[in-house]
């Protein structure tokens, strides 16, 4: 149960950051320390924080995952597996993937006690919003130690157990 600040980004946003880190260009936020989540929200319907916000396939990201893990983000949340790159990096920069339940971006929502757009909200839903987030849900699915709860789970499953 993840609870204080955690920052939404998705494709888009992933691009321009690293693009911003290859050119020596200004970022957003400190990414020193920092939790991105892999999410579009909807917008907030009234007197909500936010819309929907569930998790997105965290392949899409796996280009620019490494980068953002050598810039100092330490954990990152999404659904699905990673790339054998992407697992390396988290254990070279001792970091985490979080997995988050698909298919609940309503239930997820209701953890999220504030929502700001902070940086490109030309992208609309895929904007940066920084999150405070009180009692999240997310299992460590691959972690510093090269562990994957994906592929123990295919490996049991195809065991029969």
């Amino acid at each position: 149960m993840l609870s204080g600040v955690i920052y939404t980004a998705r494709d888009a946003a992933h691009k321009r950051l690293v693009q911003a880190l290859e050119g020596g260009g200004e970022l957003p936020f400190d990414l020193g320390g920092q939790t991105i989540y892999y999410s579009g929200p909807t917008p907030a319907r009234p007197g909500q924080v936010i819309g929907s916000a569930g998790p997105t396939t965290s392949a899409r990201m796996d280009v620019y995952t490494p980068p953002l893990l050598a810039a100092g983000v330490r954990a990152v949340i999404g659904k699905g597996g990673r790339s054998t790159a992407v697992k390396e990096a988290l254990q070279q920069y001792k970091a985490v993937y979080l997995a988050a339940v698909g298919g609940i971006g309503a239930l997820l929502a209701q953890c999220v006690k504030e929502a700001e757009v902070i940086a490109y909200p030309d992208l609309g839903a895929e904007a940066v919003r920084r999150l405070v987030v009180a009692d999240f849900p997310a299992i460590v699915a691959s972690d510093i130690y090269g562990e994957d709860l994906y592929v123990r789970v295919n490996a049991e499953y195809r065991r029969g157990g």
